[in-house]
């Protein structure tokens, strides 16, 4: 982030202000979850840029399978060779993305202000927290859920941990890994699965001690 922009805050347009105060003022929706995956240039989310965001919402118990969510934030430099062979975004994409600002209010705007979840939140939070500083000069701070506690207490007679672990447990197919929007599906497919066993409320309360080191 540059001297300039650490001083005085990111320099947005008088619309993009007008999306981000929008966002700001939306009311909070009921029924609605938005899971979310990222990927970056490396695997260090303090320090390695944000480089795509998928989404897709789940309603009712159900996956919005229209309305799924996919971006490309704008690099000046793309990623290094083997960064690439991970995510499969090509150099070409990364430079011709969105404008990191653009991007970002887009997602807030799919996300409404509707409780995200991911695996292993700690990474997508990270990202996604420093990219909005940088670029919106919004303090995200929003109501999480990480199905990576929720579903060891779920299923705790398996020793599973990784997303690969619990989408091969549960014979669910990832279109293409590492792929945003493909892994935010396949996490979305998880809570489903978790969420005929116990509540959202239950779900979070877990979570959230889990994350603590507390007992459950």
């Amino acid at each position: 982030m540059s001297l300039m922009r650490r001083l005085f805050g990111p320099d947005l347009s008088p619309e993009q202000r007008g999306r981000l105060d929008a966002w700001r003022k939306l009311p909070d929706e009921g029924g609605r979850i938005v899971v979310v995956d990222v990927e970056t240039k490396g695997l260090d989310p303090t320090r390695d840029a944000l480089i795509s965001i998928g989404a897709v919402a789940v309603r009712d118990g159900r996956i919005a399978l229209g309305g799924g969510f996919s971006v490309v934030l704008r690099q000046k430099d793309a990623s290094s060779r083997e960064n690439i062979l991970v995510h499969g975004i090509t150099g070409e994409t990364q430079r011709q993305g969105l404008p990191p600002a653009d991007a970002l209010l887009d997602f807030l705007e799919y996300l409404g202000k509707s409780p995200l979840v991911a695996f292993h939140v700690a990474f997508d939070e990270t990202a996604i927290r420093r990219a909005m500083k940088e670029y919106l000069g919004l303090d995200f701070r929003h109501r999480w859920l990480d199905l990576a506690h929720v579903l060891p207490a779920i299923r705790p007679s398996l020793n599973l941990r990784t997303l690969d672990d619990w989408v091969h447990h549960f014979s669910i197919v990832i279109e293409e890994r590492h792929d945003a929007l493909c892994d935010a599906l396949a996490t979305a497919e998880l809570l489903l699965i978790a969420s005929k066993e116990m509540s959202y409320d239950r779900m979070r309360s877990i979570a959230n001690r889990r994350s603590l080191g507390m007992q459950i």
